[in-house]
């Protein structure tokens, strides 16, 4: 045999190895998601930004897996409004006034929480923010505030729960991300970066906490019909901004419908996926991203100058998503946008009459 032919068959000796303990690894990790088994009940479960749309329904959603909830929002009436309707259909929920930005109001929410439950076995970071428009109308406030929100606020409740499940060593981590954290797509720059780093944050952190029997789930979806974009901020020429925006996130086929994805992200957090990509667009986009990233660049590229709005426009500062619509009415996009509006009612996105403080919302910070 000479060195050549010497050479081929150590590649494949290689090759053959290499194949082998990736099979070995695939078997191990399957074994493991069967012996962590499919059951949640009687799990102490803390969702960030549970008051509405996605994060509500995984409310709903780990309530009906017999999970007792904690979650959080800014907003105290809508965080009351779904603590109430949590507890109507006979959840056992703690609602902690809290903004996920500011560490100390998170390590406050947490001690109530543990207080309350005494322990939190899931964490399901999912509080966030949408701000759309170009660059020209961005401020570097913008950015700041989207990664307080969207990587601050991941982090932190992440490092506040990690020393109880480090010491029992088990719990479930699931992180919100998003397929723009995937692909940095045009109008959504402050979002996207945000995102990005989470993406990062918590693919790392599943592959430290491995060993310590904490598994890490990062969930990317594409645009769903949960009514965010009424919440959305808009910069720029604002109608154009929130039709694009709107109609994206309530056409069927382009938009996945959110009740269906809250149960497959469960789903993906009782199995210990590592990963989630959820719509086949954005699975898609995020494989030919992967293969061509160039490419798919250069495509972003001709929408932003072709499709979407120029920058421009009256206002410079951040309008949100239902004022929009009431300054701008179309009966052509409420036609067009009719499931996204309908999600908007059911879940929350809309806001609703205020209600009477009864003692169920708690604050997680200082007066």
């Amino acid at each position: 045999m000479n060195a050549d032919q010497m050479q081929k068959a150590d590649i494949s000796r290689a090759g053959l190895a290499l194949a082998g303990a990736a099979a070995a690894l695939g078997g191990l990790a399957l074994a493991s998601r069967v012996r962590r088994g499919e059951r949640l009940s009687d799990q102490v479960a803390l969702i960030t930004g549970g008051s509405r749309g996605l994060g509500f329904l995984l409310a709903r959603e780990l309530t009906s897996e017999g999970c007792r909830v904690a979650i959080c929002a800014r907003d105290p009436a809508e965080l009351e409004r779904a603590r109430q309707e949590l507890a109507g259909a006979g959840a056992d929920v703690l609602a902690v006034l809290c903004d996920v930005g500011e560490r100390g109001q998170v390590e406050r929410m947490v001690a109530r929480v543990n207080e309350h439950y005494g322990r939190i076995d899931v964490l399901i970071n999912n509080a966030g923010i949408i701000q759309v428009g170009p660059l020209d109308q961005m401020r570097v406030e913008d950015f700041q505030q989207a990664l307080d929100v969207m990587f601050w606020g991941v982090v932190y409740p992440t490092l506040a729960v990690l020393p109880q499940m480090r010491a029992r060593r088990s719990g479930r981590i699931l992180t919100i991300t998003s397929i723009g954290g995937k692909v940095s797509v045009p109008h959504l720059l402050p979002y996207g970066a945000a995102k990005f780093a989470a993406v990062g944050f918590s693919e790392g952190l599943r592959a430290e906490l491995a060993r310590e029997g904490i598994t890490v789930t990062t969930i990317a979806p594409g645009l769903m019909r949960t009514g965010s974009h009424l919440n959305a901020g808009y910069k720029g020429k604002l109608n154009r901004e929130f039709t694009w925006m709107s109609l994206g996130a309530s056409l069927p086929v382009i938009s996945m419908d959110a009740e269906r994805a809250a149960r497959q992200i469960v789903r993906a957090l009782k199995r210990g996926e590592a990963e989630r990509v959820l719509t086949v667009p954005a699975r898609l986009l995020a494989l030919f991203h992967g293969v061509a990233p160039g490419t798919t660049a250069n495509i972003l590229a001709l929408v932003d100058r072709w499709v979407l709005p120029a920058p421009g426009g009256t206002e410079d500062h951040t309008v949100r998503g239902v004022e929009i619509e009431e300054r701008y009415p179309s009966p052509l996009r409420d036609r067009l946008t009719g499931l996204g509006r309908t999600a908007a009612e059911r879940f929350h996105e809309r806001p609703g009459p205020v209600l009477a403080a009864t003692g169920g919302a708690e604050r997680g910070r200082e007066a």
